[in-house]
Order: structure tokens, then sequence, then C-alpha cells
């Protein structure tokens, strides 16, 4: 059964909006085309899949919102990490990196290399 290309694997999501907004205040739009973009169009969150996320990260204190105007003089809101979310960020991306490495590990695994 193929997988819709806009699939994020679940429980990553967050940790992909923290990232888009380590660099810089940004409002929904830009957080959606900054992770399309880093992720060469493989990665492409809807509205339905965003919003409920920065929400979520809000209330959990990880982000803050507030309205600016845009460079085409829209107003919209704009999300920027708080001090516990860059600190929740940089734990995630540990964890992140340390797992996707194990998980490299086994799927590079030959009988050479100790595979059963």
């Amino acid at each position: 059964m193929a997988k819709d290309k806009s699939d994020v694997l679940q429980g990553t999501l967050d940790m992909l909006v923290l990232r888009a907004l380590q660099l810089e205040p940004m409002h929904g739009w830009g957080i959606t085309e900054r992770i399309e973009q880093w992720s060469q169009s493989v990665l492409q969150l809807g509205q339905g899949t965003l919003y409920p996320a920065l929400y979520r990260l809000e209330r959990q204190g990880l982000i803050r919102s507030e309205w600016r105007v845009t460079a085409n003089n829209r107003r919209a809101r704009y999300y920027s990490l708080t001090a516990q979310g860059r600190r929740h960020l940089n734990q995630e991306l540990a964890e992140w990196r340390r797992v996707s490495h194990a998980i490299n590990l086994v799927l590079e695994a030959t009988l050479e290399s100790g595979g059963a």
C-alpha cells in the first residue's frame, strides 16, 4: 500500500515544526514552505496537520505566537520558540539521532557484521 508523500512519521511533526522555527519566527505558511524546501518536497504539511500541531506546541509552552504584518501587508500569526522549546528541541534531536543511527545499523547489517 503506497503512502501519500505528505505523510510524516508519527511523532516527528512537532520536532520538524520546532526545527523550522529554530532560526527565526515564522507564520504557518512559512513553516510549511521551509519544511517542504528542506525535505526536497518529500514532506508537505497541510493546514489540517500543521495548525493542530502549532496549537498543541503553544499549549505546552514550547512556542509562543503574536500577530504581525507580513511582507505582503497582511496580518498573520507568527510563531517563535520559547527557551523551553529550544531545550525540548535539542533533547528531541539528540534522541532522534541516537535512534536513527541504531535503525541504520540494523538496516545495514549483514551476516558478516554479526547478523543472524
